[in-house]
């Protein structure tokens, strides 16, 4: 929902409604009030304590939403609004640095079991000992206490492996190491 906005820094100071500023950015305007509410966003008032948002609070706004789009919640973005020390913002950035990492490896790993279970070449990739094994890995167990090949346990039951209509990986994988380690022919 990433939205363009151009602001003229030349133009004349135009103050725009909440529903305006909402509209520009595609976000609902309780987004703005609950900004605002956090300390993230202070709109001027005029007649009825009605919200006008200046040229200085768009680019806020887009400021805010470039930050979440890089993952910062918004403590960290306060954090950094609040502060005029280039050191603390540093300090914030590095910190979301190493969370991403971390979970750009969880979505890696992710990435692979479900790659391994695409790539295998058994009929039922539950029943394949990569597969049993990356799972297992990730319930911090041996692979071989893992439920028992032939069965279906954990995806729904414990029908007999036969007795599954799975089908197969996509695409051609013949000249391909499979998942499995096994070249598919």
């Amino acid at each position: 929902m990433a939205a363009i906005v151009g602001l003229n820094v030349g133009m004349k100071s135009t103050l725009l409604p909440i529903g305006e500023v909402a509209d520009r950015f595609g976000l609902p305007a309780h987004v703005l009030r609950h900004w605002e509410s956090v300390g993230l966003l202070a709109p001027s008032r005029v007649e009825g304590r009605q919200r006008r948002y200046g040229a200085d609070d768009l680019y806020r706004v887009a400021v805010i939403l470039r930050a979440k789009e890089a993952g910062l919640g918004l403590d960290d973005i306060r954090s950094m609004i609040a502060t005029s020390n280039p050191g603390e913002r540093r300090s914030v950035l590095l910190r979301q640095r190493e969370e991403l990492r971390l979970r750009m490896a969880g979505l890696s790993a992710s990435l692979e079991l479900i790659e391994c279970a695409l790539d295998c070449d058994h009929e039922d990739f539950t029943q394949c000992a990569r597969f049993r094994a990356v799972v297992a890995d990730r319930l911090g167990i041996e692979a071989g206490a893992a439920p028992p090949a032939g069965t279906d346990a954990g995806l729904g039951g414990t029908r007999p492996a036969s007795a599954l209509r799975a089908g197969r990986g996509g695409g051609d994988r013949r000249g391909r190491e499979t998942a499995c380690g096994k070249l598919a022919t």
